[in-house]
């Protein structure tokens, strides 16, 4: 049974909420405000969370920017102010979904059992595999990377986004693609999702992200992994 952590302060929505996400069969967790919030879900480690923007004590962009840095667990954030850039800036700090409120159940319900199935499809590697290329080693059976024999700390998006571009490495790749292979098809949010872990990857393998050596952009397309002494097709 998936567990799905609801971090509201309104009283009445989140009753509404959690009683409805009941009734689909998920497990619901609750909480009222930010600091709250994120010591549940470093406890509980759920399969979902949704979040709230305004709230007591810490904030939702800074709950999702501080749970980015330690977990891939899917956020959904809740906001009832309708500026494009409030959604922008819940997708740069990686959350997966944006709904602004008032919004009906049905589309709620929707949007998490969206994002429940492609996180239940995440496919699993059995077969022994070691990609390499430069100093950058990935060995997809353990998933562990290595970058100049130092291992990486990278989290299950990185980490996907960082085998898929060794495996086809010197082809581009564009940013849709990247959704549909690390994502998966039903993925709600906008390729700049794939941008935003794309930087992340970049301060972790690059020596200077700033002129990357291995993740290539190609303007208008996407990217391109390429080792220093390779040739790009």
């Amino acid at each position: 049974m998936s567990t799905i952590l609801l971090v509201e302060d309104e009283t009445t929505l989140a009753e509404t909420l959690r009683y409805n996400l009941e009734r689909e069969g998920y497990t619901v967790l609750t909480a009222t405000d930010g600091v709250q919030g994120l010591e549940l879900a470093r406890r509980a480690q759920p399969d979902l969370m949704v979040l709230d923007i305004m709230l007591p004590r810490l904030d939702g962009f800074s709950v999702c920017r501080i749970l980015r840095q330690e977990s891939d667990i899917p956020v959904i954030m809740l906001t009832a102010r309708q500026d494009e850039v409030d959604r922008i800036a819940g997708l740069e700090l990686g959350a997966d979904d944006y709904i602004s409120k008032p919004f009906s159940l049905g589309e709620f319900l929707a949007r998490v059992r969206a994002i429940m199935r492609r996180t239940e499809r995440q496919p699993r590697t059995s077969a022994r595999e070691v990609l390499e290329a430069g100093t950058i080693k990935v060995d997809t059976s353990s998933r562990r990377a290595w970058c100049e024999s130092s291992e990486l700390t990278l989290p299950q998006k990185e980490f996907d986004l960082l085998t898929c571009l060794l495996r086809n490495r010197g082809i581009a790749l564009s940013r849709d693609l990247l959704l549909e292979r690390v994502w998966g098809l039903d993925f709600i949010g906008d390729s700049r999702t794939v941008d935003v872990h794309i930087r992340w990857l970049r301060e972790k393998i690059e020596p200077d992200p700033a002129r990357p050596r291995y993740i290539q952009t190609v303007r208008g397309i996407g990217y391109r992994f390429e080792a220093p002494d390779e040739t790009s097709l």
